[in-house]
C-alpha cells in the first residue's frame, strides 16, 4: 500500500512539473510573445494559472464531489488537457519556421525589429489557435460520437478449420468514470450484442473509479450475450480503482476475470485455448499481482492454438516465447490525440492494429472509450470484431 501511494506521489509531482512547463511555454508563446496588451496578458496569466493547477488538483477533486458535480469538472479541465496538448503540439511545429525566419532576416542583415517579431509571433500564435480549436472540435465529435465497428480477419495455423469464422469482440479502454457512464456503456452492449460475437474480450481499463462509485455504470456488461463467455483482464487502471473489488463484482455480474490461467473455447478437438495475464503493473500494486506467462500456459498442449489477453502490447515477447499465436492488447490508445502516438512507441512496441514478432501475431485496439480528453485526433475508438479464420497468416 505504501509503495502504491508512493508512486502515486511520484506520478503526481512529474505530472505537476509536466502541466507547469506546459502552461509556461503556452504563456510565453501566446500571451508574452506577441506582446499583447498589458491587461489581456495579465487576464491570460490568470486564467493559464488556474487551468494548469485544476488539472492535477482535479483528480483528487472528482472523487470527493456528486457524480454530476465531478463529471462537470472533468469535462472542463480535461477539454483543455486535450486543447493544451493540441496547441503545444502546433506551437512546436512552428519552431523550426521562427528560427528560419530569424536565420534568414540575418543572412539578408536586415534582423527582425521589434515591429516584426510581434507580427510573426502574433501571426503564428493565431494560427495556432485557428489550427488548434478546428482539431479540438473534431476530435471532440469523434469521441464523443458513435464508436465504430472495425472488423479484422485474423489466420491462425493452428486453429481447427471447425472454428473458422468465430467472432471474437473486444472491448478495451472503456474508462467508465467521472464523464462515461451508464447508458453510453449500455448502447456499447447493444451493439455488441448485434454482431452476435461467439466470444466477448474485454483487455482491462475498464473502469475509473471504485465499486462503490460506479456499481450502477458497469451494470450493463451483466447484458453481454456471447456462445463461449465474456472474459476479462487487468488493465493498469484498475490496480487504480481497488482491483480486488472490481474482480469480484465483474464475476458477481457474470464476466469471468482470467488473472494468469486459460480455458478452453470450443468444444473437444474443435477448439483452442484463451489465456489472460494481469497487467504489467499489477505486481507494483498489489502483492500477489502481476503478469505470469508461465502460470498462464501451464498444463495445455502445445499443438493447440492460444490466444493471449494482455492489456499492455509489449507483453509480446514473453508471448511469442510461449507459443501465442494471437495476442489481443489494448492500453495504447492509439495514441488518442496525434502526436501522441510517437511518443507512445517509446513504451510500446505496437501501437494501433494488427501486427506480427515472429509467428505471433498481435491486435492492438485503439481503445472503445477515452481517457481524459474527451477528443480523439486521428486515433478512431473501436469495438473490434476480430473473425478467426484457419491457416497461415499472410
Amino acid at each position: 500500500m505504501q509503495r502504491s501511494l508512493l508512486q502515486y506521489a511520484i506520478f503526481l509531482a512529474v505530472f505537476a512539473l509536466l502541466v507547469g512547463g506546459i502552461h509556461f511555454y503556452l504563456w510565453h508563446r501566446l500571451l508574452r510573445a506577441p506582446a499583447l496588451h498589458q491587461r489581456v496578458q495579465t487576464w491570460g496569466k490568470r486564467v493559464l494559472v488556474a487551468l494548469g493547477v485544476a488539472l492535477p488538483v482535479s483528480m483528487f477533486l472528482v472523487r470527493l464531489l456528486p457524480r454530476s458535480a465531478g463529471a462537470l469538472v472533468s469535462f472542463v479541465v480535461y477539454t483543455w488537457m486535450g486543447v493544451a496538448a493540441l496547441l503545444v503540439s502546433t506551437l512546436l511545429v512552428s519552431e523550426p519556421m521562427r528560427a528560419a525566419v530569424h536565420a534568414l532576416s540575418k543572412l539578408a542583415s536586415r534582423p527582425l525589429d521589434e515591429a516584426r517579431r510581434k507580427f510573426l509571433s502574433r501571426t503564428i500564435a493565431g494560427s495556432a489557435g485557428v489550427i488548434t480549436f478546428g482539431l479540438a472540435g473534431s476530435g471532440a465529435a469523434e469521441a464523443l460520437g458513435e464508436v465504430a465497428v472495425r472488423k479484422v480477419n485474423v489466420a491462425l495455423r493452428r486453429l481447427p478449420k471447425e472454428l473458422a469464422g468465430l467472432r471474437i469482440v473486444q472491448l478495451t479502454d472503456v474508462h467508465v468514470g467521472p464523464t462515461i457512464g451508464r447508458a453510453w456503456l449500455a448502447e456499447i452492449v447493444g451493439r455488441v450484442n448485434a454482431l452476435d460475437p461467439h466470444v466477448v474480450v474485454i483487455t482491462g481499463d475498464l473502469v475509473d473509479g471504485s465499486v462503490e462509485a460506479l456499481r450502477e455504470h458497469v451494470a450493463p456488461l451483466a447484458e453481454l450475450r456471447a456462445k463461449h463467455g465474456v472474459y476479462f483482464v487487468t488493465g493498469n487502471h484498475e490496480y487504480y480503482s481497488g482491483v480486488e473489488a472490481w474482480i469480484e463484482e465483474l464475476g458477481r455480474i457474470g464476466v469471468r476475470v482470467l488473472r494468469n490461467e486459460h480455458v478452453s473455447i470450443g468444444e473437444g478437438a474443435a477448439s483452442f485455448d484463451l489465456a489472460g495475464v494481469d497487467d504489467w503493473t499489477g505486481g507494483s500494486y498489489v502483492k500477489g499481482h502481476g503478469p505470469d506467462m508461465a502460470k498462464a500456459v501451464a498444463g495445455r498442449d502445445p499443438n493447440r492454438e492460444l490466444v493471449l489477453l494482455a492489456h499492455q502490447p509489449r507483453q509480446i515477447f514473453e508471448a511469442a516465447a510461449h507459443g501465442v499465436g494471437l495476442q489481443i492488447s489494448g492500453h495504447t490508445h492509439g495514441g488518442q490525440i496525434f502526436p501522441a502516438t510517437m511518443f507512445v512507441r517509446l513504451q510500446q512496441p505496437f501501437v494501433a492494429g494488427l501486427d506480427r514478432l515472429g509467428e505471433t501475431q498481435i491486435y492492438v485496439s485503439r481503445g472503445t472509450g477515452y481517457w481524459g480528453p474527451p477528443m480523439r485526433v486521428g486515433a478512431p475508438a473501436e469495438i473490434t470484431l476480430l473473425e478467426l479464420q484457419s491457416g497461415a497468416a499472410s
